[in-house]
């Protein structure tokens, strides 16, 4: 009797090395590619709309690497993550230990295929496959995409971050966009502080706060924008300005 294949995607800026690696991975007959994916932004993208079981990942693309989009990704929902480099194997013994495993270039079968057969036991047995605590650093920008562009936000210049049934929207001064990170993600991996729960506030922007009724608030930033204070939140909020 057959086994469910696990699905994976590759991420890789080199053409060449994604059409080499899934066709590797479709001779072992127990993978399925469901996507690609040329930069870390995209890969974010298809991750997060496709939810692999296996991630082959790049280490060194444009703009954003393959380690700042392990920093991206929500550890508890995260997929394996198998690194495919260029890099000799004693660049990546600050990697062995968190990693699922590695690949070198140019990716030899045998070794794929070990790869795989070890994923394979693993997802069997539901055991989690990646641990990459060690190695996911604060963000130092957000990847947004608006008015039809993709644009990576610094995140000091991010004043409010607020989740809605579009996503989570980002607000700097002057731009407004839509980023594929959770809130959970940003008050993890950024100095974002959290002042209701679908708010997050840059304490850097705060122009003023508004108190209300009921134990409420609300901020007015720098920019203009405005962004709610809950009762819950508004005792740590002002722990963290210095007020009594």
């Amino acid at each position: 009797m057959s086994t469910q294949k696990l699905t994976a995607i590759v991420i890789d800026d080199e053409p060449l090395a994604r059409e080499e690696l899934i066709e590797l991975l479709t001779q072992t007959e127990r993978v399925q590619v469901v996507d690609q994916a040329t930069n870390a932004i995209q890969g974010l993208q298809k991750i997060n709309a496709l939810k692999p079981d296996i991630v082959f990942l790049d280490i060194e693309m444009p703009q954003v690497s393959g380690i700042e989009l392990l920093s991206m990704l929500d550890p508890d929902t995260m997929p394996a993550v198998v690194f495919v480099t260029a890099y000799d194997q004693y660049a990546l013994q600050a990697f062995e230990d968190n990693a699922f495993d590695y690949l070198l270039k140019p990716v030899d079968y045998a070794r794929l295929d070990k790869t795989v057969c070890r994923l394979a036991k693993r997802f069997n047995q539901h055991q989690p496959t990646t641990d990459f605590s060690a190695i996911t650093p604060e963000l130092e920008h957000v990847p947004c995409i608006g008015h039809n562009r993709i644009m990576l936000v610094p995140i000091n210049e991010i004043e409010v971050a607020f989740s809605d049934i579009s996503g989570v929207t980002i607000q700097t001064t002057n731009n407004t966009a839509t980023s594929q990170l959770t809130l959970k993600i940003l008050e993890q991996k950024t100095h974002l502080v959290r002042c209701h729960r679908q708010y997050l506030i840059n304490l850097k922007t705060i122009k003023e706060i508004k108190l209300l009724e009921q134990g409420l608030a609300e901020i007015i930033t720098q920019g203009g924008h405005s962004a709610p204070v809950s009762r819950r939140y508004l005792k740590l909020l002002k722990e963290r300005l210095g007020f009594n």
